[in-house]
């Protein structure tokens, strides 16, 4: 495996913050969330960064590789053109599924795959599919859990090394999500520094969280933590990281802040090293090893146990056995609080029609517990007020002309007459 080309410390690139970032001093790259963006169409202060020789890295949230079904054509094909458009050095994605197909199912986040023979033989076939798809290398990103998978049978070390092994992916090292994974699954984060390939890193993620209730909430809102700037000094001493990226993405601090939690960041990058580098499993050649293939009865077991957990999570269906049911429910909050958030700002007329941001989500939240994701937030967003419509909500008729005016403006259709309302109700259906 070729040495990574050296990046040096970035920030994630948002439109909230775009004006900071150009200001930076001493910036050397950004990161922007790959489905955010139209090739061809960049944000101007995304281009003049571009321009002035900033290089730009799509980080991908969609593609869940870590599902059951195959990737998609269509989002591998995406992917590779926003990365040609930037003149990226390489892609990024997750270790997660997002997913699922039977049931038609949408988690708006990124869960956990279970560390098991099955689940890593589906997701080396589904890396190797999208090597083969994209131009430029491909690095996956571990990700924050709440919970754990009953019955796994690897580490996350033994889990990650053999993913590389046999696949020669590189791996994006998120330290906060380290961080994450000790609070809530228990599990040491230099025990996983010390098993894993790092000669495979392409590069770190550093982001803040909180703790709340004995649960740690990987929030990007917060500040950095002294305790993840530890971690990622933890990983310095091991290796030199190609790059090392600040994520933000909320609750935007003072321009002064972000400069500070850069120079905090680079600091410790730019520290002496205090011990030799782990000798690691030397990630060069893909090895063939026995069950590298994923057969379809491995994808429909793989698939069923998704299915299971994340209709829990947003259908309301039982939690399947041996999960731990309250933190399945904290997640299950979770997953529906960000719903609501992320519709919230795809569709922001909304909260003003409904009489502000409390009395949005009370209704969006009451919608969420019987009407799950299916097919992306802005179908989301025309669900949610078709739902209210049904139901003659708002109860306001000025704001409810308001809603109906704003539900044909972007669906294209004439909203249901009374009597096919009333019929939906009745039979529990919303669109």
């Amino acid at each position: 495996m070729e040495p990574m080309a050296h990046l040096g410390v970035g920030i994630g690139w948002r439109p909230e913050i775009a004006d900071a970032v150009e200001r930076l001093h001493g910036l050397d790259w950004v990161e922007v969330v790959a489905e955010n963006i139209c090739p061809g169409h960049l944000p101007e202060a995304l281009g003049r960064l571009r321009e002035r020789g900033t290089r730009i890295v799509p980080h991908g949230v969609s593609l869940g590789l870590g599902g059951a079904d195959r990737p998609d054509p269509q989002k591998l094909a995406a992917l590779g053109e926003r990365a040609v458009a930037l003149g990226a050095p390489l892609v990024t994605e997750h270790i997660a599924f997002v997913r699922t197909s039977s049931p038609v199912l949408e988690a708006g986040h990124l869960l956990p795959v279970p560390r098991t023979r099955d689940a890593l033989d589906v997701l080396c076939e589904n890396v190797r599919i999208a090597q083969d798809a994209l131009p430029v290398p491909l690095a996956l990103e571990n990700i924050a859990a709440l919970f754990s998978w009953p019955g796994e049978e690897m580490t996350e070390g033994q889990f990650l090394t053999e993913l590389v092994e046999r696949t020669g992916v590189r791996l994006l090292v998120d330290v906060a999500n380290l961080h994450t994974n000790r609070v809530n699954r228990g599990e040491d984060p230099t025990a996983v520094l010390d098993a894993i390939p790092l000669e495979a890193l392409a590069y770190v993620h550093v982001a803040g969280g909180i703790e709340r209730g004995g649960v740690w909430h990987d929030t990007h809102a917060h500040p950095v933590p002294p305790v993840v700037l530890a971690l990622l000094a933890e990983l310095r001493s091991r290796v030199e990281p190609a790059g090392v990226l600040l994520e933000r993405d909320d609750d935007f601090p003072p321009e002064t802040e972000l400069a500070a939690e850069l120079a905090a960041i680079r600091q410790v990058v730019t520290a002496d090293r205090t011990a030799p580098a782990a000798s690691g499993a030397e990630p060069g050649a893909v090895q063939e090893l026995p069950g590298q293939g994923a057969g379809e009865a491995t994808r429909t077991r793989v698939a069923l146990g998704q299915a299971a957990l994340l209709s829990a999570l947003v259908a309301g269906t039982p939690v399947p056995e041996g999960f731990d049911r309250a933190r399945i429910r904290v997640q299950a909050r979770a997953l529906a609080a960000k719903r609501a958030d992320v519709v919230a700002k795809v569709a922001p007329e909304l909260p003003g029609i409904l009489g502000g941001r409390e009395p949005y989500r009370t209704a969006f939240l009451g919608y969420a517990k019987g009407r799950p994701m299916t097919a992306g937030y802005r179908r989301d967003a025309l669900d949610f007020a078709e739902h209210l419509l049904i139901r003659d909500l708002p109860a306001d008729p000025a704001a409810r002309r308001r809603l109906t005016a704003w539900w044909r403006e972007r669906a294209g259709a004439r909203p249901p007459r009374r009597i096919v309302r009333w019929a939906r109700a009745l039979t529990g259906r919303a669109a």
